[in-house]
């Protein structure tokens, strides 16, 4: 699933799956500024067959018991018992969608795979293009569905690193990181989130959205690969951070797009980076 594009399935191919058990579809809709926008959206209308994944309830853990970072992994059982819940078992097809940049979304993307999930789709253009196709939509609750087969999930460790793991390979140049929040935060010139202004020292900002053509939709696999093309050929190396470990899902997916070798996150990212102030910090 690492090439042309085949992370992401198109609005009339995804209406014709509606009503088949086979494809399981989460709806990752949420909003920073209002945590209950995502659910009442959900309610007031969504993709037949559609669950509601919430990103601090159901893709986040809690915060608090040393937990470090603003939307820290969820545990890996909790998920996994929610993601059951909702039908899904391991040669389900997923598809995940919200209705912005595909930031929500691609989080839970990430999450499916590191769990060992490969079949996961991302609705290109989310559920503004579902709208704009004059797709059904509805406001019936999904009944839980059984699998036909129990989840049977392990985490991929490899799939994440550590702020100590890039600590200490920092001055080595093992690895590339890239920044997915805005050039501005990037920066340090605004930070309307986290107490502390910047990013991690050799860090490069390639801002997510820029991901995305002005439609909303992804760039082609080629536009990906040209936006890309500065990264060393092997990419193994690459490490995508953000703010909390959210955005930078989606340039891991875009990574995959554009037939680039799998990158590793850092999940606790900027926000979990600032905690520890012998840690440095550069800016501009």
């Amino acid at each position: 699933m690492s090439n042309g594009g085949q992370g992401l399935i198109e609005v009339t191919k995804l209406q014709q799956q509606i009503g088949n058990p086979d494809w399981v579809i989460f709806d990752c809709r949420f909003s920073l500024a209002d945590k209950d926008y995502g659910s009442r959206a959900f309610q007031q209308g969504h993709i037949p067959g559609a669950h509601y994944a919430d990103l601090e309830q159901h893709l986040s853990a809690p915060l608090g018991s040393g937990q470090k970072g603003r939307h820290p992994l969820p545990d890996v059982d909790a998920l996994t018992q929610f993601l059951q819940g909702c039908g899904l078992g391991n040669d389900s097809r997923v598809v995940v969608y919200d209705d912005g940049n595909g930031a929500m979304a691609a989080r839970l993307w990430w999450l499916l795979r590191y769990l060992g999930i490969e079949s996961v789709f991302l609705l290109n253009g989310g559920y503004g293009a579902w709208q704009a196709a004059g797709a059904e939509v509805t406001q019936a609750q999904t009944d839980a569905a059984q699998p036909a087969s129990p989840l049977m999930v392990k985490a991929n460790l490899q799939m994440v690193v550590t702020a100590e793991d890039i600590l200490e390979q920092l001055d080595s140049g093992r690895f590339t990181l890239l920044d997915a929040r805005a050039g501005v935060r990037f920066r340090g010139e605004q930070e309307p989130i986290d107490p502390v202004a910047g990013h991690i020292p050799g860090a490069h900002c390639y801002p997510f959205e820029e991901n995305l053509g002005r439609d909303g939709r992804f760039k082609s696999a080629a536009e990906l690969r040209q936006r890309f093309s500065s990264l060393p050929s092997d990419s193994s190396e690459t490490i995508c951070y953000c703010g909390s470990g959210v955005t930078a899902c989606h340039n891991l997916f875009a990574l995959e797009l554009a037939g680039f070798p799998v990158a590793r996150l850092y999940p606790g990212s900027w926000s979990e980076w600032i905690t520890d102030t012998s840690r440095p910090l550069a800016t501009g």
